[in-house]
């Protein structure tokens, strides 16, 4: 890696590279502001990047207006036309429904509002200027390379017991990281290795409504019912950490089996980080939001300079990042996308999230915590 993930970094960055230090083009800032649309308060990981966000843009400072749409993609699209009635300077959008923000955001065309994607590519329409994410077919990737080396299939005959748990229907992400994971694991599926006695093969069968942990459980309650009352189950190959809780949950009172299975994850959520280490979870995919925010920072701002952001804009950058204009088709446009690298962390190397200094060690010493706002002031 040419450069590490880490938050210290990134911030050296935000207040070194960028308006953070110089008065005047703080008072020049001061005229513009930045909307910020997140899907929803309710998980970790969105809370997280939407205050992270709005702090690094307040410091510069721009004026934020930030909403959170309750994974509402209708109120979504009224909290964006909102935005753009009080007038605004950027849109930066993490979509509820990648594919349902056609009206506000041909409103915004029409105000030369630059739209910036977050995280979520949104599809069909020509008003995305960027795309900020991490490579999400790697992600899914290193999931399923995850279980193949877990389970040893390629060293073991098997057959193996597996699920798969994919995210929102409607996140293009969702998607991409199922793809990746799925490109890893289908020749198993193929020669017998891997079996999934649920049937449930395709993105759509697997997919997670809002992402909910609830819902994650209530689905893999049935799926133990119908198909492990007397099976084992080997691995569970979960989208994210919100899904994987709710099959750990589900796992807890209702798998008759008497092994752990392996069960994959992605965001580092605090209560999964406990499972990891309580050895209820086997795996995380990090991805380190402070760095994704700080990629989105440099490049909105560099947009509302009135510049053009390239790919020699990653050469400035404190963190890895892959320059794009060739994979990530909308449906109306390839978009210009800046892509992270993820981290596969087990409990053998959680202390990397504590050196991004947005965790620490608990009192114990045994689990993690974030650290708080008031402790990073």
């Amino acid at each position: 890696m040419k450069k590490m993930i880490a938050a210290v970094t990134s911030m050296v960055m935000l207040c070194g590279m960028t308006s953070c230090g110089t008065k005047d083009e703080k008072d020049s800032n001061s005229k513009k502001t930045v909307g910020i649309c997140m899907p929803t308060a309710e998980l970790e990981r969105w809370n997280t990047d939407g205050e992270y966000l709005k702090n690094s843009f307040e410091k510069a400072g721009y004026e934020v207006k930030l909403t959170f749409s309750n994974n509402d993609a209708t109120r979504q699209n009224n909290d964006v036309l909102g935005i753009l009635n009080e007038g605004v300077d950027l849109l930066l959008i993490a979509a509820v429904d990648g594919n349902a923000l056609a009206k506000p955001l041909d409103e915004a065309m029409g105000k030369g509002v630059p739209v910036v994607a977050y995280d979520r590519l949104i599809m069909n329409t020509k008003a995305i200027t960027y795309y900020i994410s991490f490579d999400n077919l790697e992600v899914g990737k290193l999931q399923g390379a995850y279980i193949r080396d877990a389970l040893d299939l390629d060293h073991t005959s098997g057959p193996y017991n597996i699920e798969i748990v994919s995210g929102d229907s409607a996140d293009n992400n969702a998607r991409m990281f199922f793809d990746g994971a799925y490109d890893v694991i289908q020749p198993y599926i193929e020669s017998g290795k891997l079996r999934i006695l649920s049937g449930n093969t395709t993105f759509e069968d697997t997919a997670t409504k809002g992402w909910l942990t609830s819902n994650a459980e209530k689905d893999m309650k049935k799926t133990f019912g119908k198909y492990y009352t007397s099976e084992k189950l080997d691995a569970v190959l979960c989208a994210n950490d919100s899904t994987a809780l709710g099959v750990t949950k589900a796992l807890a009172g209702n798998y008759k089996g008497n092994n752990q299975p392996v069960i994959t994850g992605q965001d580092g959520d605090i209560d999964n980080l406990k499972n990891i280490i309580d050895g209820k979870q086997s795996m995380t995919v990090f991805k380190n939001v402070r760095d994704e925010a700080s990629v989105a920072f440099e490049v909105s701002k560099r947009i509302l300079n009135g510049e053009t952001p390239t790919g020699r804009l990653i050469d400035s950058l404190a963190v890895d990042v892959r320059y794009d204009t060739e994979s990530y088709q909308n449906g109306a446009k390839y978009v210009q996308s800046y892509l992270l690298v993820p981290t596969v962390l087990t409990k053998d190397n959680l202390q990397v999230m504590v050196n991004t200094g947005m965790y620490k060690w608990d009192d114990s010493g045994k689990y993690i915590e974030a650290v708080t706002k008031a402790a990073e002031k």
